[in-house]
């Protein structure tokens, strides 16, 4: 008998814990969300409380315990309820902001920092992406030049999630030579005279996870907000690229997942010419083609996320977990629509959110073009 890990007695009182709190917590507010292009702090506080703030951080910093496949658990559960990808993007953006932090052992900054953030006190973004560099990260342009205690930071950052609403940056500077070898990473707090939200960006989905263009313009920050050794911040930052990736993954096929079992739902209930949907041929074909698609993304995400938590090197594989997710989910929003007919492009839909959510997974954490590339070069497939 085959003994599923992700499916022990711990892991699916998570997936009903986290279940629980979205439909409660999250469902009846998502459309007040969406409209007001962000998530209230106090969600942060409460997701916290419930114990799901600190999945896949060590007890030791304030979290609460648990490896890859544990936060893979929670965020399924998370979509599946009728949590959005941009609701949870903008409520988890931690997951990407604080293992940099994390990494370090630096006491004092996971002190200042990462216990705060998994306590829902604050919220917290990564600064990475800039207007001339985005999957290219060894490219940007942000400087940070040494100026006794601190640094001078000066540059710009765009697409940068919970940008508009958070209380420090986790922000790849340029403290050194051109390429990879020159960036570090400093922890920048709102209200540091020289940083400035330049504007919140209006976008095509993830409406209410806000996402911000930041400025930094004679920005001066202490050097002990210094994250890690200098010169050293790219190996940290392609660090935590994998599980990002894999979390990505995980919100294509889960948001499929939502969207076929809202199909099913629709097409056993809506009837034409006195039959429902669901008995033509043709519509439980696609029903299958769309579920066949979720569940070969999702076994082998899941069998990425498993060797992540026990310690093998994935970087190639999580570029193929998420490529062939987005697919999946491409395939599956879209039909999801196409099947729900004429509500299915409209706003009060749910599948018209997440067929607009779901453009974003291809582009973030690494656009699908970059994703291929980067496989190849892994498996050693060029010349």
């Amino acid at each position: 008998m085959y003994d599923d890990p992700f499916e022990t007695a711990e892991r699916l009182a998570l997936r009903e814990a986290t279940a629980r709190f979205v439909r409660r917590e999250i469902v009846p507010h998502l459309d007040g969300w969406e409209r007001a292009g962000e998530i209230p702090r106090e969600l942060h506080r409460r997701a916290a409380a419930a114990g799901l703030y600190g999945i896949g951080f060590a007890e030791e910093h304030g979290g609460d315990g648990g490896d890859t496949v544990d936060t893979v658990v929670s965020a399924e559960a998370f979509l599946e309820a009728g949590g959005s990808s941009g609701c949870h993007a903008a409520l988890f953006t931690h997951g990407i902001a604080l293992p940099h932090i994390v990494a370090t052992g630096d006491k004092a900054l996971i002190d200042r920092y990462v216990r705060p953030a998994l306590a829902g006190e604050t919220v917290c973004a990564l600064g990475v992406t800039e207007p001339d560099a985005g999957s290219d990260v060894a490219a940007l342009r942000t400087t940070a030049v040494r100026d006794g205690d601190d640094y001078i930071v000066d540059g710009a950052k765009m697409f940068i999630t919970s940008g508009a609403r958070a209380d420090f940056v986790t922000t790849a500077v340029r403290t050194g030579g051109p390429g990879a070898a020159g960036i570090s990473l400093l922890a920048v707090e709102r209200g540091t005279p020289g940083f400035t939200v330049s504007r919140r960006l209006d976008k095509m989905g993830w409406l209410c996870s806000d996402t911000a263009e930041l400025s930094f313009a004679g920005c001066r920050v202490p050097a002990r907000n210094l994250i890690g050794a200098e010169n050293e911040g790219f190996a940290l930052i392609a660090r935590v690229f994998v599980p990002e990736r894999i979390v990505m993954a995980v919100h294509a096929y889960s948001v499929a997942q939502r969207c076929l079992d809202l199909t099913v739902e629709h097409t056993r209930a809506r009837e034409t010419f006195g039959k429902p949907l669901a008995a033509r041929q043709v519509v439980r074909h696609k029903l299958v083609q769309m579920r066949q698609r979720v569940e070969l993304a999702r076994t082998y995400t899941r069998r990425v996320a498993a060797r992540h938590a026990a310690g093998d090197m994935v970087a190639g594989e999580a570029c193929l977990a998420k490529n062939a997710a987005v697919d999946a989910c491409k395939y599956v929003v879209d039909e999801a629509v196409q099947l729900h007919g004429g509500m299915g492009y409209m706003r009060e839909t749910e599948v018209e959110r997440h067929y607009r959510d779901a453009r974003i997974l291809g582009i973030g954490g690494g656009a699908t073009e970059v994703m291929t590339d980067l496989a190849a070069r892994i498996f050693g497939y060029g010349s």
